[in-house]
This record gives C-alpha cells, sequence and structure tokens, in this order.
C-alpha cells in the first residue's frame, strides 16, 4: 500500500484513534468530578497531526472526541449529572467535542522541525486545558462542588476552574511533553515522520 494514499492514511488514523482510546482509559488519577491524567492518550492524536498534517489529525481527533464523549456518557454518567439541556450541550462542546478535538493542532508547527512539533504539541494540550478551563468557570460555576472543596471557592469560578483543571491537565502536559521529546527524537520515528511528511 503506497504511504501517500488516503486508504493508508486512514488506517494510520484509525490505529492512533484506537491506540489514544485505549490509553485514556489507564487512568493515572481521577479526579472526583470528571478528568484525569492518562498514559499518554493525547499523543496519538497529536503524531497523526505531525506525521499526516493538520487535516487529518483535526479529523482523527474529531473522531476521538466523540469516543470519548461516548466513555464519557456510559463510563462516566454525564448525563446522570443533573445538568440543565445548556449545560449538558455545553458540556459535550467544550469537554469533549472541541478539548479534544484542538489536539489534531499538534502538527500546526511541524514545517519548523523538532522544536516546532514540540511547541505544537504543547500548543495543543495547552488548548485543551483552555476549554476546560471555560468550561468548568462558565458552565460549572453555580453547583456544589465548590463547597465540596472549601466555602472560599464559591464566587470564584475562574480560580476554581484553574486550579481544578490544572490538577490534572498540567500533569498531562508535563507527561505528554516528556514523551512526545524523546519518542520525536527516536530514529525509528524520524524515518516514518520523514517519509509520511514528504
Amino acid at each position: 500500500m503506497k504511504k501517500n494514499s488516503n486508504t493508508y492514511k486512514l488506517a494510520v488514523c484509525a490505529i492512533m484513534v484506537a491506540l489514544g482510546a485505549v490509553l485514556s482509559l489507564v487512568k493515572v488519577v481521577q479526579m472526583p468530578f470528571g478528568g484525569s491524567v492518562t498514559l499518554l492518550s493525547m499523543l496519538p492524536c497529536a503524531m497523526v497531526s505531525v506525521m499526516l498534517g493538520l487535516k487529518w489529525g483535526l479529523a482523527a481527533s474529531f473522531v476521538e472526541s466523540v469516543i470519548q464523549l461516548a466513555f464519557g456518557i456510559t463510563m462516566d454518567g454525564v448525563l446522570g449529572w443533573g445538568l440543565t439541556p445548556a449545560m449538558l450541550i455545553g458540556t459535550i462542546l467544550l469537554d469533549y467535542i472541541l478539548a479534544y478535538t484542538v489536539i489534531g493542532l499538534a502538527g500546526a508547527f511541524r514545517s519548523k522541525g523538532y522544536v516546532g512539533i514540540c511547541v505544537g504539541t504543547g500548543l495543543a494540550v495547552f488548548l485543551r486545558f483552555v476549554c476546560h478551563l471555560i468550561s468548568g468557570a462558565v458552565i460549572f460555576a453555580n453547583l456544589e462542588q465548590f463547597v465540596a472543596f472549601g466555602a472560599s471557592w464559591v464566587g470564584r469560578p475562574w480560580l476554581y476552574s484553574l486550579c481544578y483543571n490544572g490538577a490534572y491537565m498540567l500533569p498531562e502536559l508535563v507527561i505528554t511533553m516528556i514523551a512526545a521529546t524523546i519518542l520525536f527524537r527516536l530514529p525509528q520515528i524520524r524515518r516514518i515522520m520523514a517519509n509520511e511528511t514528504v
């Protein structure tokens, strides 16, 4: 199969999306109100974006977002959180669809070489954090979870969202960046990427 064929690229995307979905189930830390530190679950879709370009990266990441939404509904019970319809739609869009799709932007600076790949991957993970930050501050601003962490959080939704989402997204960013810097330096990966980006 030719490496520049759409069939080959679809196969690569399918494998990477499946790998990302499986890795998202390996949770190093699980937060009490959603969110977790996983075992490099964002790296496969970031690699698709770096190897095949933004179009394929965003498409693979969107499929990953739909899978994560299905996991959220079936495993995390998103539909049972007692959210209003508007809150539920906002959660689906910000915490799932948009938050995971932005991982596909990891290849935005791939033409700049190794540094561009690392910067793009870091930016993609940071944008996912921004999606969760906005969701926490806007959608979940008036829920009782603020009181669960102490009365001092009440009335400070942006600070609460920054601390809560940062507690799992910062380690996720660090772990992903360490893995990306190691992985993208391996000769085998560099050879594959050289063939893909031609």
